[in-house]
């Protein structure tokens, strides 16, 4: 099965295999399932049913490495829009927003930086006057320092705006400590980028022994962790970890992405965890499908049955 993933990530780049997936039947239940759609009123209509459950949300207007000004500037607009209606709705309580800098403006090759320190300020003042806060995604390990920078320097203003760190990176337990104090919210991944060996761990095994210690250190520090994990392995571990030192549940919580174990979300939601839901949404959301099946054996032998009944 893992020698058809390399060929579906090749076919995200096709309009015409994203036309055919989109009006399939079958694949259309399948994009639905982990994308709710291109909108802003498809994001808050799917999390005002994940809030109905007890969950909370994090809504991701999907596109990176942006080229184009104009784009960044879109991206900006499509967040403050979907703030506004969370605010309407009276869901930004329970909803907050995760933003990838190279969508707004980080990769642009006049001033990136700055573009996107300037635009993350307008969402995150946004966000602010809805009630609600901004995540800032972790990207590629080439853009761990300026993504760290702009960091620090939006919580001047907007203490309460949120990390990523990425437990694969061979860095990341000493961004973890530096980053483990009061008021500082912190979002643990394993990682999804192809690093090189210089800069991460290869073997999943070292990636999980470096999950844990970045769970130890978070959940020892003084700041607000966020465990963004599927492994049944690791919940059950920061659970463990939680515990022992003594963490009352809420001041910290686990994150999964939209449509990837529901019922699991559900049921530790359903426990008293803290659980939020990592929605994607928006006119990219090809690109990220395709990601998503390339990574579920079940959803690619499903897909290509799909493709091969359909001629």
């Amino acid at each position: 099965m893992s020698l058809l993933r390399q060929p579906i990530l090749l076919l995200a780049r096709s309009e015409a295999v994203k036309k055919l997936v989109s009006t399939m039947p079958v694949s259309s239940g399948i994009v639905t399932s982990y994308v709710p759609g291109e909108g802003t009123e498809a994001a808050v209509e799917a999390t005002a049913r994940l809030v109905d459950d007890g969950l909370t949300v994090t809504l991701d207007y999907l596109g990176e490495d942006t080229l184009d000004a104009a784009q960044a500037d879109a991206t900006v607009a499509a967040y403050l829009d979907v703030l506004q209606a969370l605010s309407s709705r009276g869901l930004a309580r329970n909803a907050e927003v995760s933003v990838k800098l190279s969508a707004i403006g980080q990769a642009l090759p006049d001033g990136g930086h700055k573009i996107a320190l300037d635009n993350a300020r307008t969402i995150c003042r946004a966000a602010r006057n809805a009630g609600t806060t901004v995540t800032l995604d972790m990207e590629d390990h080439t853009t761990t320092d300026s993504t760290l920078q702009i960091l620090a320097e939006l919580r001047r203003d907007f203490p309460e705006t949120g990390a990523v760190l990425q437990a694969y990176l061979h860095r990341t337990e000493d961004d973890c400590r530096r980053l483990a104090h009061e008021g500082s919210r912190v979002r643990l991944c394993k990682g999804a980028y192809n690093e090189p060996e210089s800069v991460a761990f290869q073997d999943k095994l070292d990636v999980d022994k470096s999950y844990v210690r970045c769970m130890k250190v978070l959940l020892q520090g003084d700041g607000y962790p966020m465990l963004a994990t599927h492994d049944p392995r690791m919940i059950a571990i920061g659970r463990s970890i939680a515990s022992d030192t003594g963490r009352a549940r809420g001041s910290y919580e686990f994150q999964m992405l939209y449509g990837i174990r529901p019922e699991e979300q559900k049921r530790l939601a359903g426990e008293g965890e803290s659980m939020r839901v990592y929605i994607p949404y928006g006119l990219e959301w090809y690109g990220y499908l395709m990601r998503r099946l390339a990574e579920r054996p079940q959803n690619l032998s499903f897909f290509v049955k799909s493709l091969i009944s359909k001629k």
